[in-house]
């Protein structure tokens, strides 16, 4: 796949903290899937699959909208809409929804997805970024995005789906958040040339191009803190949610 400032396809460079980030979304994910009993996973809005390894044994699909993360998957995949799956109820084990929802603008349909598909005694996992450490708490800078959360908003969008629904932070080492902080700084920066937040009227597409070829670019050379970045920066916590990078809602016993 082409290099670009959004999809997960490389670790080289600066791109290896979000490499990491998300792959530790995995890694959780699999954890919090230790209850569920079977083996079958639903791999929800997949993208390229780097991460899937960490599924171990278990028996997994990939299903994503963009045919060609799903090309070079050693997995069976599915092209499709995540929020019209083409499965019927109860057809897996568990469902893992790791960084999707927010790619849609009805999420409560992605939420209804993943209970629907989840047999009796299974559990679903959505990850998603912190709206409150994610950019802006009050504006959507990512314009891939189309709805961010705080712990509340994702508790709220899974409930009327799930009986009982966990919510959980993922939280970065001193040495994660010295990185976080500096990319900060950098967005303030390019914000404040904004002062007229002209970028509001911006038609979306072209935002998007502009998004991702800052990304590449700032991403595209060798640096020493980002190359550093491990997944044992990263850890899981059940407290201090409003200071989380990303959340995960632990969804179990779908509503009838």
């Amino acid at each position: 796949m082409k290099v670009s400032g959004e999809r997960i396809v490389t670790r080289q460079g600066g791109f290896n903290p979000t490499w990491q980030r998300h792959t530790a979304n995995y890694l959780f994910a699999v954890e919090f899937l230790a209850g569920s009993p079977g083996h079958r996973v639903l791999d929800l809005g997949c993208g390229t699959g780097h991460a899937a390894h960490l599924l171990g044994d278990r028996w997994s699909v990939g299903l994503d909208f963009n045919h060609a993360s799903l090309v070079e998957q050693e997995r069976p995949t599915v092209r499709a809409d995540l929020r019209r799956v083409p499965f019927r109820d109860g057809a897996y084990d568990a469902v893992l929804c790791l960084h999707a929802i927010e790619h849609v603008p009805d999420p409560d349909r992605v939420a209804s997805e993943c209970a629907r598909l989840v047999a009796p005694g299974g559990r679903a996992v959505i990850a998603t970024p912190n709206r409150l450490t994610f950019g802006r708490p009050d504006e959507i800078i990512d314009p891939y995005h189309d709805i961010e959360f705080d712990p509340d908003q994702l508790r709220a969008v899974c409930r009327p789906y799930f009986t009982s629904v966990e919510v959980f932070g993922l939280f970065g080492s001193p040495r994660y958040m010295e990185f976080f902080q500096r990319e900060r700084r950098k967005l303030d920066t390019l914000l404040r040339l904004d002062f007229l937040r002209l970028r509001r009227i911006v038609p979306r597409k072209l935002r998007r191009r502009l998004y991702d070829v800052a990304l590449t670019r700032g991403r595209r050379s060798e640096d020493a803190l980002a190359s550093s970045i491990e997944l044992e920066d990263f850890s899981v916590k059940d407290t201090d949610l409003e200071t989380a990078l990303d959340l995960f809602a632990v969804c179990t016993a779908p509503a009838g």
